[in-house]
Formats: structure tokens, sequence, C-alpha cells
């Protein structure tokens, strides 16, 4: 007997990346959460329009996000990792980093913030803000889709474990 398929919804997918050509190119049904992944991560790079409709959905690095939907329990969830045993000068630190980075590529910084202390944050936000734009841009759409890949197989699997995969 086959296991179920696992269904990616328009819905499950706008969570993980709020991109219409994404959602569109990864929904349907798949064999496995391995095949899921994979059509997720095939169906990046993100163009730079793509890259800024991702963007207005996450909240700066640090801030606690607002409303009360999934993808900002994902935020609370992702970041609440890197937030609880770091202090207040490296809090500081990326607070005023963020602000540089606006004003120098004109968005929020875009990190995978899950399984990254805040110092890491940090490191990585004063490597990128050294960077051209032109190099800057394909960075953030990288993180993106790892944020959105890390949002759709925890989603993934809750559905299997929950019998919901179709």
């Amino acid at each position: 007997m086959s296991p179920d398929p696992i269904a990616i919804t328009p819905e499950r997918a706008r969570v993980a990346l709020a991109v219409e050509r994404w959602v569109a190119d990864v929904e349907g049904e798949y064999p496995s959460l391995d095949a899921a992944l994979l059509a997720a991560r095939s169906a990046a790079p993100l163009t730079e329009s793509e890259i800024d409709e991702a963007v207005a959905h996450h909240p700066r690095i640090g801030e606690k996000p607002t409303g009360a939907g999934a993808s900002a329990q994902f935020s609370r969830r992702e970041q609440a990792s890197a937030a609880d045993a770091d202090d207040a000068i490296v809090n500081a630190a990326i607070a005023a980093g963020n602000r540089v980075y606006e004003e120098r590529f004109g968005r929020v910084f875009i990190i995978r913030a899950a399984g990254r202390s805040r110092a890491e944050i940090l490191a990585e936000l004063e490597r990128r803000l050294a960077l051209d734009p032109a190099d800057e841009l394909p960075i953030v759409g990288e993180q993106l889709v790892e944020i959105a890949l890390l949002r759709l197989e925890s989603s993934l699997a809750e559905a299997v474990a929950s019998g919901a995969t179709a």
C-alpha cells in the first residue's frame, strides 16, 4: 500500500512564501515530503519584484511579529529561537544595523533566523551591509526560499502526522 500523497495547497504555500508565481509553481500533490520540498526549492530563484512581494510580509529581524495568522506565528517561532540567551547590546546593534540596511537597500533585512544565534545574525547583517545591491539581492531571495522551505516542511510534517496529507 502506497502512502497518501502530500498536498501543497495554495494557502499552505502562501504562508510559506507570499509570492503568487511561487505559490502557483509549488501547488499540487506529491508522492512524498521530499518530493514536495524539492518542488518548492525548484520554484526558485525569485525575481526582484517577487522578493519585494515576499519581503512585504516579513517583520524586521528582532521585532515582534504582529498579527495572529500562520505567517506571524512562524515568524515568532523562528525569531524566538535566536532571541533567548542574547544580550541587549547585540539586540541594539541588530536594530541599528536594520536601519542602515533599510537605508542602503530599500527593504528590511531578511535572514533565516531559525537555528542562528543573535550574534550570528548580527555578523551576517554586518557582512551583507558591505555588499553591492546586485550581490545582495540574490542572497535575499535565497534566504526567503530557505525560510519558505522550513515553514513548508513544518506545515507538511504536521499534516502527515495528523493524517491530513491530501
